[in-house]
């Protein structure tokens, strides 16, 4: 199946080659985190078979990390490590193979500690830019400082993508710099309301209600948005009971172990429905396959 970001790859390599750096402005499911950075890999591999140098996509989340580079080493047919790594704190998998490396952007600032010319370093992707943090901003900001001082000959490749962004400010920041539209995909969607907004003290029942009959109303698997680990923890308690051969419910925070949130977001086999009770960690760069119905608690 054909994603939207796809028409405009050839343009956005055209872009990078003629400016070295590009804005890609793509709505959620165009297909930017999963279809641009092996678009790139291909045409490094093409320019240069056996060259050493390297394509860098930030991540802003850990889960994102290490989620987005097993996708794209499965896409393919390898492991991740091969081909296609991950580097995050304490967990790295990469080899003398990897020529695209998945990172968070704290590794992104300590590779810049270590060689501030990023010297094998071809391509720099920042994915969901729009939630900058202090962190990516400051990546960027050494990044063109490494292009003025040490790469002026051969500038690293910048692209920065977002779902939503203010284009103008950024675009002027950075200008000159193309800013490359991707349609999306839009899917039907239907919303429901609760009549009225309940009391903080009448919450937890309102949320556990709210569950409850989507399960009996919608298919599929469900995921409800909510404020924090204490509110999830909580609503977790209180759906205990529905926990069954069919069901599965599983809480997806961000001190949860990478090895807990995986199975958060791994598909639920075959026959059987999941619930899966997210702070917005699974808002951007995740992809949890069978969810029909979102509850939004509006508190996040």
């Amino acid at each position: 199946m054909e994603l939207p970001v796809q028409s405009v790859l050839t343009e956005l390599h055209s872009a990078l080659c003629q400016h070295q750096r590009a804005i890609l402005v793509a709505p959620p499911g165009a297909g930017k985190t999963t279809q641009v950075p092996l678009f790139l890999l291909q045409q490094l591999q093409q320019q240069d078979p056996h060259g050493s140098k390297r394509i860098l996509l930030l991540e802003p989340r850990r889960l994102a990390v290490k989620y987005t580079a097993e996708f794209l080493a499965q896409q393919l047919g390898e492991r991740t490590g091969e081909r296609v790594g991950y580097r995050m704190r304490q967990d790295s998998r990469v080899s003398a193979k990897t020529r695209l490396e998945v990172i968070t952007e704290g590794v992104l600032l300590r590779l810049l500690q270590a060689d501030p010319s990023l010297d094998n370093i071809h391509t720099i992707i920042f994915d969901e830019f729009h939630e900058r943090s202090l962190t990516a901003d400051l990546g960027l900001s050494l990044c063109l400082q490494t292009n003025q001082l040490f790469r002026d000959e051969i500038p690293i490749q910048l692209l920065i993508m977002s779902a939503t962004l203010d284009t103008d400010k950024l675009a002027d920041f950075l200008a000159p710099v193309p800013v490359i539209v991707s349609k999306g995909r839009q899917y039907p969607i239907d919303y429901h309301y609760l009549a009225k907004t309940p009391l903080p003290q009448q919450r937890l029942t309102t949320w556990q209600q709210s569950v409850e009959q989507a399960l009996v109303d919608q298919k599929g698997s469900i995921l409800v948005f909510l404020a924090g680990q204490g509110d999830i923890q909580r609503l977790f308690q209180q759906l205990q009971h529905l926990i069954s051969e069919q069901l599965s419910i599983y809480p997806l925070y961000g001190r949860l172990t990478l090895a807990e949130q995986h199975l958060a977001i791994a598909p639920a086999p075959k026959g059987h429905r999941k619930i899966v009770l997210a702070t917005n960690i699974a808002e951007t760069s995740l992809t949890i396959e069978g969810i029909n119905c979102v509850i939004d608690t509006g508190l996040y």
